[in-house]
Order: structure tokens, then C-alpha cells, then sequence
């Protein structure tokens, strides 16, 4: 077979995945450009924040409802560089949620019981139960980033996951669970503000740990690594969703909007409750005041 034709036989294969492809490495560029130029950055002020985040709480509030009543099984991960804002939509999205039907989940080192079991097992524990939502301060994709690029896990567990992981989460989603996956993108220039912010305030100085320190040195890792895992786990049922988090304000407006764009809900909210009169008891007896301890009225 000449040259030409096997060219042109080469060509004829590829072309059917060529625009897929395509289309996937630009996703990706444009993520990695985005991480690492430091964009103008146009941060919305307090007051309009605070005026929208107020109508996503209430909306929120009618999304758990419907979950609850109609026995919805939820889960959401939240990933990304450390000092993206993870934490912080977390916080906001959990903050007028019954904790009773919205849980966070962050877990710490694995201990040695948890490092002999199947990977996933100390997340299948977590999981939620109908009419519940949790919110994982990052997941099992530990494995795929921290555990990669600082050397905690092998080659073949590196590889078992990428391999895994998409059966595990398609078999969630078989299993009646709503799987949600956010990717917090922050640029280098910001991510140094951030921790160059927590380094001054000492109420957040707990939040720059040593291995937070180490990945500012890894930039470079971490964004192969991160490729390497969109790669093989931006399924179909179950696709990654990229949140630009320069600033967190807006990141966490658009990250909640878009949640509750994901799960259709009805507004269930019971009308207001008409409280009658209280009823006196003249018969009770108050104890003395002395004989109860008061916290000090510093304040």
C-alpha cells in the first residue's frame, strides 16, 4: 500500500471522532487558559450578592422539600484547586437547610482500617438515604488529584480508579441517585490572594494547611492530573460541571442557579401557620432565681 493511501485511509478513520475530539481538547484549553492567566476579574458588590442570594435560599428551601416528598436520593461533589471556594458555596447552600435532610460530608485522613478496604467503601457509607441531600467537601476524586500528584497512592491504584470510577458512579445513578460533580476553577494569580489573605487573618490561618503549601508548588501537576481525571470520568450520566470561582461571590450564585436548574421541583411550601392566643397558667411557680448558674453578661 502506498503512502498516499494509507494517508488517506488514516484520515477516513479518525474523522468520525475528530470533531468529538476536537471539541473536548478546546473545553479543556479553555479551562487550563482560565487557570492560568489571571483574568480581569469584575467582583459583584456585597449589596447585590446578598439581594440575590437571599431568593436562592428560598429556593433551596423548596428544592429539599421536594426531595423529601418525593424521596429523592442526592449527592453533590465539590472539587477543585485548595482555596477555590469550595467550602464556601457549601456553607451557603447548607446554610437554611434542615441539617436533618441536607449533611456535609468532609472526611480526613483515611485511617490504616480504611486504607485495607475497597477504595470507595468509606463513601458508600455517606451516601444519602431517601428524602436526603449531601454534599461531599471533596470525594473520592481525592485519588485522582492529592493522592496523584503527592505521591499516596500507587501507579495501579491510580490507574484501578481512573478505570473504576465511572462504572462506580454510572452504577449510582442506576441505582436512583442524582450525581452532581463541580469543578472549582481558580486562576494562579487569585488562589495566591487567597492564601496570601488566610496567611493575615488569623481566624483563617487554620484554613493553609502543609499540604496546601505544597500544592502551590504544583501547579503544574495538578492541572495534568486534573485533564487526566475529566478525561476519564466526564461521563454522560454523570458529566463534570466547571464553576469559574476568580470570584466567589458570583461563583456561588452561579453554582446554586445552576443546581437547581438540574432538579425539577414544585413549590410546596405550607401556608403561614395562625398562632392563637397563649394560654395562661397562673398555677406555676417560678424557683427562686438563685438557684440557677447565669453565663456573665459580658456583652
Amino acid at each position: 500500500m502506498t503512502k498516499d493511501k494509507k494517508d488517506k485511509k488514516k484520515k477516513k478513520a479518525d474523522t468520525p471522532k475528530e470533531g468529538k475530539a476536537a471539541a473536548k481538547k478546546h473545553q479543556l484549553d479553555l479551562t487550563n487558559h482560565y487557570e492560568t492567566v489571571e483574568a480581569h476579574v469584575d467582583r459583584m458588590d456585597k449589596k447585590t450578592y446578598e439581594h440575590e442570594i437571599e431568593k436562592l435560599h428560598v429556593e433551596l428551601v423548596k428544592l429539599l422539600e421536594w426531595i423529601k416528598h418525593q424521596k429523592l436520593k442526592v449527592v453533590i461533589l465539590f472539587e477543585g484547586r485548595d482555596a477555590a471556594g469550595k467550602g464556601g458555596v457549601i456553607k451557603t447552600i447548607a446554610e437554611r437547610l434542615n441539617p436533618r435532610f441536607c449533611r456535609i460530608v468532609a472526611l480526613g485522613v483515611p485511617t490504616e482500617k480504611e486504607k485495607s478496604q475497597w477504595y470507595f467503601q468509606r463513601y458508600v457509607s455517606h451516601l444519602p438515604a431517601a428524602g436526603e441531600m449531601v454534599l461531599f467537601d471533596r470525594s473520592w476524586y481525592n485519588r485522582a488529584g492529592v493522592e496523584k500528584v503527592m505521591g499516596y497512592c500507587t501507579e495501579e491504584e491510580y490507574t484501578e480508579f481512573l478505570r473504576s470510577c465511572p462504572e462506580f458512579e454510572r452504577m449510582l445513578v442506576r441505582s436512583g441517585i442524582i450525581l452532581i460533580k463541580y469543578w472549582f476553577s481558580v486562576s494562579d494569580k487569585e488562589q495566591e490572594r487567597r492564601f496570601q489573605e488566610r496567611i493575615d487573618d488569623p481566624t483563617k490561618r487554620w484554613k493553609l494547611s502543609p499540604m496546601d503549601i505544597e500544592s502551590r508548588n504544583r501547579w503544574v501537576e495538578y492541572s495534568k492530573a486534573k485533564d487526566v481525571m475529566f478525561a476519564h470520568t466526564d461521563i454522560k450520566q454523570a458529566p463534570w460541571w466547571v464553576v469559574r470561582a476568580d470570584d466567589k461571590r458570583r461563583a456561588r450564585l452561579n453554582c446554586i442557579h445552576h443546581l437547581l436548574s438540574l432538579i425539577p421541583y414544585e413549590d410546596l411550601t405550607p401556608p403561614p401557620v395562625k398562632l392563637e392566643p397563649r394560654r395562661i397558667d397562673e398555677s406555676y411557680v417560678r424557683p427562686p432565681i438563685t438557684d440557677q448558674n447565669f453565663v456573665p453578661e459580658v456583652y
